[in-house]
């Protein structure tokens, strides 16, 4: 029936030496005998009951079960074997405490797949013979030790197995009701095989047909050995699929139902872990929420920057830095007040620079050539929202203006650069300025290209009133800042 050739079991270790719970183990077991397993603890008892069982796999030897070796077998194998072929007995009973006894014997059942009238009929059947009928109903709460270890025997007999493992089924018993256990086993031992693991050699030696000692993992005694020579093997019942037993499975609705089932059972718990599994989830969305968030303020506010101040290579640029240091180094250097009273908003900046830092020999100088305007164009579009180019063109001499120099002159029509000159001119006429005529062309370069990106432009612009955006190319946008004024010197270049 079972077969166990020079077993070992090596519990490995972090940097120890392994444990070597068995050292080696031979037996053959019958289909029909009662054994009994004694020996000290640590000897490997419960370790050689769980081989047997499929819970545990051996280090090396072999385990044969009706002359077929499970080597090879894998988790399909070992979890069919289980559900089919061993039936388990613990000492600590494992019922499901808000499962009825019957819905606790039915579980077996449940998992190999069959359906619930049969399960009910079964598990009511394994009840009663194990002596608890009438007693369906209740739960294990309600139950004397000795019953709940009859349900855990019930529960393991419900499939009809061939094997019926019991570890210490009577340790958490008094003495009268381990007596009725040990009847009730050797009543099951009659038509199975039945391994039971205890300290009592007293309970052993009243009950077993077989008792085998056991010390430091090996076998020191076996009161009635077996070669395995000359038994002959039941027919196989339950077989599907070219003679291999149903596998265990379990429909969606009975997983679910069941779920659903332990989640009532202990609902107060259920709430405690569903508030704090909310507030988990509440606190990882919160610090996404924010961190995107910030992370999408810091962009905006780069995009708003870059729109306002581009990002711009020529050929000649002063040093606004080495400008605006300059300015601060100076300890007589006081911000003045500017002139808010004009009704076309005057921008006295220029006077202000003009009057702290007459240095502009401060000029930095780029090399641009194909090369470089080559890989302006190469940029991934990830890195840039709009580009533009500009080869020196100068658009303000092609575009004209009215102008009327004084009341005594006629109106006349010239270009917007044109009008520079000409306003550079007038100022160079005035007492105080002259000397800043020469500079106003670097403060006059308020003609640009627009960047092809009509969308980039139209998120940090507003169109204002009835305009709207350029669609050829002899259309022109007015900037303006937010209170809607310009300065003198843009109005004078457009020709007012």
């Amino acid at each position: 029936m079972l077969k166990l050739v020079d077993i070992k079991k090596n519990y490995v270790m972090k940097s120890q030496d392994p444990v070597r719970a068995l050292r080696g183990v031979s037996v053959n077991f019958r289909q029909n005998e009662f054994v009994a397993v004694l020996g000290p603890s640590g000897c490997g008892k419960t370790t050689l009951l769980n081989i047997i069982g499929g819970l545990d796999r051996y280090s090396e030897g072999d385990l044969i079960i009706k002359d077929k070796s499970t080597k090879n077998y894998n988790d399909s194998d070992w979890d069919t074997y289980r559900n089919h072929s061993v039936g388990f007995v613990f000492q600590a009973y494992n019922l499901i405490g808000h499962q009825t006894i019957s819905k606790n014997v039915e579980l077996a059942l449940t998992i190999a797949g069959v359906d619930k009238k049969e399960r009910k009929e079964r598990a009511y059947a394994a009840l009663e013979k194990v002596g608890l009928k009438g007693m369906e109903k209740k739960r294990p709460n309600q139950l004397s030790g000795g019953q709940m270890q009859r349900v855990a025997i019930a529960r393991a007999l419900v499939n009809n197995p061939e094997i019926l493992l019991a570890d210490e089924p009577t340790g958490a018993l008094d003495s009268e009701t381990s007596v009725q256990i040990m009847d009730l086993l050797k009543e099951v031992a009659k038509d199975r095989l039945v391994i039971m693991v205890t300290h009592n050699p007293d309970l052993a030696e009243r009950y077993a047909t077989r008792i085998v000692n056991m010390f430091d993992g090996v076998i020191t005694g076996d009161s009635n050995p077996f070669d395995g020579k000359g038994e002959t093997y039941k027919e196989e019942v339950e077989v599907v699929n070219k003679g291999k037993k149903k596998k265990s499975s379990m429909s969606f609705l009975t997983a679910t139902s069941l779920s659903i089932a332990n989640l009532f059972s202990k609902s107060k718990r259920t709430v405690l872990v569903a508030i704090a599994g909310s507030i988990g989830i509440f606190g990882v969305s919160t610090v996404l929420a924010a961190s995107t968030g910030v992370r999408g303020y810091i962009d905006k506010m780069q995009d708003d920057m870059l729109s306002s101040y581009p990002l711009g290579i020529a050929e000649e640029t002063v040093d606004m830095t080495s400008l605006m240091s300059g300015l601060y180094q100076d300890p007589d250097s006081k911000i003045m007040e500017f002139d808010t009273t004009s009704e076309v908003g005057l921008n006295s900046m220029i006077d202000y620079l003009m009057d702290r830092y007459s240095d502009f020999t401060s000029v930095k100088t780029n090399t641009i050539d194909d090369n470089l305007v080559q890989f302006v164009k190469d940029i991934p579009s990830q890195y840039v929202s709009a580009t533009s180019f500009n080869y020196g063109i100068d658009p303000t001499n092609n575009i004209f203006t009215e102008w009327k120099p004084n009341d005594h002159e006629e109106t006349m029509k010239i270009s917007l650069n044109g009008l520079t000159q000409r306003y550079i001119a007038e100022l160079k006429t005035v007492d105080g300025f002259s000397q800043y005529a020469s500079y106003v062309d670097l403060f006059t370069d308020f003609m640009k290209l627009l960047p092809g990106d009509q969308d980039y432009i139209l998120s940090q612009y507003d169109l204002l009133g009835e305009s709207h955006f350029p669609q050829n190319e002899n259309e022109n946008m007015l900037v303006v800042q937010d209170d809607t004024t310009l300065t003198d010197l843009v109005f004078a270049q457009l020709g007012y």
